[in-house]
């Protein structure tokens, strides 16, 4: 697979503390894993330490399906980084809403022509795009519509 995003961007890596270190492992296994409260069974993200719920901290991860619905997007006509040239532009970013994970919502990249016609409620599914060049290896999760 090709790459989506352009060379030149910043590498997303764990944060300092090692919280998101398990979405990014997840990633790179191509399995799509989000925080899920142990005490009250709600679905976190993005990470937290404490539950927003029942603000239990027995937080942990578990795997969900990597589909979902387009909640809403916008369509990106300027170059928002130094690595974007015009020919990067237009691109289309996505909230993406988890329906097996009680409807938490992710942002993403759609994949496709930037200029097709987007629905609310379209049916979307999770492309992991490996980087396994460098140190450190990882993988973004990238959306495109679900046929």
């Amino acid at each position: 697979m090709s790459h989506y995003l352009p060379e030149g961007l910043p590498a997303p890596a764990p944060s300092r503390d090692g919280l998101d270190a398990p979405y990014w492992e997840g990633t790179l296994a191509e399995q799509l894993v989000i925080q899920r409260c142990n005490s009250c069974k709600t679905w976190l993200w993005g990470p937290e330490w404490i539950c927003h719920q029942c603000h239990s901290f027995d937080i942990g991860w578990e795997q969900t399906s990597p589909e979902g619905i387009i909640y809403s997007w916008e369509r990106v006509w300027h170059p928002v980084h130094p690595a974007f040239k015009e020919e990067n532009v237009p691109f289309i970013v996505v909230l993406v809403e988890l329906p097996q994970a009680d409807n938490v919502r992710m942002v993403g990249n759609l994949l496709g022509d930037p200029e097709q016609e987007i629905k609310i409620g379209s049916k979307v599914k999770a492309v992991f795009e490996k980087h396994e060049e460098g140190k450190s290896p990882y993988a973004l999760v990238q959306w495109e519509v679900n046929q």
